[in-house]
Parts: C-alpha cells; structure tokens; sequence
C-alpha cells in the first residue's frame, strides 16, 4: 500500500519515445521523396506509363522512413537502459549522468600531504 503510484509524466514516457522516432522517420521519408524528386511531373508519368525503373520514390520514403524510425528507437531505447533510475531518484542533479565520477566525489577523505604524496606510503614492500 505504500508503493509510490507512477506519475502520468511517467506512464507516458514511451509515447515520447515513439513520438521522436515516428517524427525522425518522416524527416528521412520526406527528404528522400524531395531528393528522388517524387513530386516532379517527370518522374510521375514515367511511373504512370510502367518505364520507371527500381523502387518508385514513394516505396524508397517508405523503406528508409521505417528505417530511421527503428534505428532512432533502438539508440533512444538503449540510451534509457544505460541508466538505472532508482540512482537518481532523490538526487537533484547538476551535470550529466553518464559522465564519469568527479575526482573529490569518489568517497574518499584522504588528503594530499604538504609533499603532493596522499598519505599512502608506497615505497613498502
């Protein structure tokens, strides 16, 4: 009973995720159809005559559309799996989160001696 109800921002998180891809899949459908010029009259009354020869313009959008669309979830999916939410749930943060550690928040207290050593002494064997 005293589990935490996930927040609406929460449960509509993967729509997002399909909302960037589905909109990076029709950037690629329509800069391919602009590119093979599928709007000129040329290429439309070749298509219409049969002398078209290869993938018409609009199966090529549709081809490289949904290509983009599942390369660009797949990357955002597994961007999402390299971090582990529960790490970060309390915590206000101030930098990147895969960015390594900085050196002075590792845990360690030691200080570096007036010499530069950090207290340690190594020549021991």
């Amino acid at each position: 009973m005293s589990e935490k109800k996930a927040e609406r921002r929460e449960l509509l998180r993967p729509l997002h995720l399909l909302g960037i891809a589905l909109a990076c899949g029709i950037f690629a459908a329509v800069v391919t159809l602009v590119s093979t010029g599928a709007f000129t009259s040329r290429v439309n009354v070749s298509i219409a005559n049969g002398s078209y020869q290869g993938l018409t313009p609009i199966v090529l959008g549709l081809v490289i559309g949904g290509g983009a669309f599942i390369v660009t979830l797949l990357i955002m999916s597994m961007l999402i799996l390299a971090v582990d939410p529960r790490d970060y749930q309390d915590k206000t943060l101030d930098r990147p989160v895969l960015y390594d550690e900085e050196p002075g928040m590792d845990g360690s207290n030691a200080k570096p001696n007036s010499d530069g050593s950090d207290g340690s002494d190594s020549s021991k064997s």
